[in-house]
């Protein structure tokens, strides 16, 4: 403790206990996200910027404006506490079931309304969502003749206008490999040297819309498929359990969810059943 203290100080704001116990609970008031011990120094590193950007000189002045719900800070606080880590074809497996099983029943079973709609909740700057259109695109051979949509959904406003160009740092498409990379993908050129931007069928396929999970859901659904993946990880017990009931209201019976490997429903509610690895099935 001595140490961040020190660096603390040297930075130009003291940060106390109720500090960090007060921002903790606004955390968790406007996001759902509970947030640990050991998250003190994120949460000095990221909110300090906001301090600087102010022009304020304390953390408790910095509280004060978010209770009192003054100007637009709410949203730059969240955006600043929110963490998004994602990536092409992450978790790679989810999208093998997507193409090779899944999407040959959702057409058997769907093929008088030819309709489908996915849910990307929690989408970050967008490459889950990408990656589903990519898959449907790859998968569906008259895919014109279909009405599909993928909503992709976040609480930070500023991954989501990142998400909604489609323009990518070349490192942070590695994942996406030969004649996907070619297929899906536009190379920059000038001074969109080393960057890729998703190609027009792929991004046209996805509308992102902000929404907290916390809040209302303007959406009626049904959807036929939910992500939400590595996103109830930072929820509590009972803050996931209402988050697996909801998503069961909103999805077909026999509905699929996918989520991170580090979640499950299963203690929580019995109204889904594990078929593949972190795949599961509504049941009613």
């Amino acid at each position: 403790m001595r140490n961040t203290a020190q660096a603390q100080a040297q930075q130009g704001f003291e940060f106390t206990d109720r500090d960090f116990d007060r921002l903790r609970e606004l955390v968790y008031q406007h996001t759902g996200i509970r947030m640990a011990d050991n998250r003190r120094d994120l949460i000095y590193g990221r909110l300090s910027r906001r301090l600087r950007a102010l022009g304020l000189h304390s953390f408790g002045a910095y509280c004060r404006l978010i209770e009192d719900g003054q100007g637009d800070e709410l949203e730059a606080f969240t955006n600043a506490v929110t963490t998004n880590l994602t990536a092409f074809f992450r978790e790679a497996h989810h999208f093998d079931y997507l193409g090779k099983d899944l999407l040959p029943e959702l057409l058997k079973k769907n093929r008088e309304s030819r309709r489908i709609r996915i849910w990307s909740a929690g989408c970050s700057t967008g490459e889950e969502a990408y990656t589903v259109a990519m898959v449907l695109l790859e998968n569906i051979p008259d895919i014109h003749n279909w009405d599909l949509r993928i909503l992709a959904t976040d609480l930070d406003s500023d991954v989501l206008a990142k998400a909604s160009a489609g323009i990518y740092e070349q490192k942070n498409i590695r994942q996406v490999l030969g004649k996907r990379l070619q297929k899906w993908f536009q190379k920059g050129v000038g001074i969109n040297e080393g960057k890729a931007r998703v190609q027009p069928q792929v991004r046209e396929l996805v509308t992102f819309r902000k929404l907290n999970l916390m809040h209302t859901w303007p959406m009626k659904g049904p959807f036929d498929l939910i992500f939400c993946r590595n996103v109830l990880i930072y929820f509590d017990k009972p803050t996931q359990k209402k988050l697996f009931e909801r998503f069961a209201g909103i999805l077909v019976n026999q509905g699929h969810l996918f989520i991170g490997h580090s979640e499950s429903p299963m203690d929580l509610t019995d109204r889904f059943s594990l078929i593949g690895q972190s795949i599961y099935r509504k049941k009613h």
